[in-house]
C-alpha cells in the first residue's frame, strides 16, 4: 500500500519502511510523528483521493535522524553598479522512517510522543522570573562601574576646566585693537587670541620666539602664521 501524504508544504509518495527525508519536525530521534495530511492511498490500481484530504487517513513515522541538507548559494550581479550580493542557505530535514499507513480512523500501534506543551508553559513564568533576577543582578555591578569612572572623571574635567580658563598672557587696559585687519586672522581667529589675552597690535609686535612656540604649542595656529602676523602688527603699531 502507498499514500500521497503532505508535509512543509510539499508532497510525498510513500510506503511502509520508506526512508524519507522532509523539511524539519519538532521531535527527537526515535519519536514516533503522525501525519495526518493524507492526499490519496492506494494499492495497485485501486486509488482513492481526498478532497483535499482522505477522512480518517493517517501515516506515522519514526524519527531516524536531525540534520541539514546541502547549502545552496545565492548570488546576485548587477553589472556596472558595482553590486554583489551572497547569500548562503542550509534547510533542516528530518530524516524519518515510515512505520504505518492506517486508514478508516485506526489507531497506530506506537502513541506519538507527546508534546511538552504543559510543562513549558507552566515553567515559563519561573524561567522568566529567573532570567530577570540575573539580568538585574549582572546589571548591578556594571551600572556601579558606570558610574564610579564618572565620579572618577569629575575632578579631571573640572582641572580641565581651569587650564583653559586660564589665559596663556595677560590682556593689556584699554581699547582693544581690531586684529582682523591684520591678513590672516579673521573673526573666529581673533576671538581665540583674544580668549587668551592677545588683543592689541602692539602684543602681536612684542612675541618673542619663545612666545610664538607657546601659541604654537596651545592655539590652532603654527610658528610662521604667528610670525607673519607679528611683521605686520609691528607696522600697525607704528600708525
Amino acid at each position: 500500500m502507498f499514500a500521497v501524504i503532505k508535509t512543509g508544504g510539499k508532497q510525498y509518495r510513500v510506503a511502509a519502511n520508506d526512508l524519507l527525508k522532509i523539511e524539519k519536525l519538532e521531535a527527537k530521534v526515535g519519536d514516533i510523528v503522525e501525519i495526518g495530511n493524507v492526499l490519496a492511498h492506494g494499492e495497485g490500481e485501486n486509488v482513492t483521493f481526498g478532497a483535499p484530504f482522505v477522512d480518517g487517513a493517517l501515516v506515522t513515522a519514526e524519527v531516524v535522524e536531525q540534520g541539514k541538507n546541502r547549502t545552496v548559494i545565492a548570488f546576485k550581479k548587477r553589472r556596472r553598479q558595482n553590486s554583489r550580493r551572497k547569500i548562503g542557505h542550509r534547510q533542516l530535514l528530518t530524516t524519518v522512517r515510515i512505520a504505518e499507513i492506517l486508514l478508516g480512523g485506526a489507531k497506530p500501534s506506537k502513541k506519538a510522543a507527546a508534546k511538552p506543551e504543559a510543562k513549558a508553559e507552566a515553567k515559563a513564568p519561573e524561567a522568566k522570573a529567573e532570567v530577570a533576577a540575573e539580568a538585574k543582578a549582572e546589571a548591578a555591578p556594571k551600572e556601579k562601574a558606570k558610574k564610579e569612572p564618572k565620579a572618577e572623571a569629575a575632578p579631571k574635567e573640572e582641572a580641565k576646566a581651569e587650564t583653559v580658563a586660564a589665559p596663556l598672557f595677560k590682556a593689556p587696559k584699554g581699547e582693544p585693537d581690531d586684529l582682523t585687519v591684520i591678513k590672516g586672522i579673521g573673526p573666529v581667529a581673533a576671538k581665540d587670541l583674544a580668549e587668551q589675552g592677545i588683543v592689541t597690535f602692539a602684543q602681536l609686535a612684542k612675541l618673542t620666539d619663545k612666545d610664538v612656540a607657546k601659541i604654537d604649542e596651545h592655539m590652532p595656529f603654527s610658528a610662521d602664521q604667528i610670525k607673519d602676523w607679528r611683521e605686520q602688527a609691528k607696522e600697525l603699531a607704528k600708525k
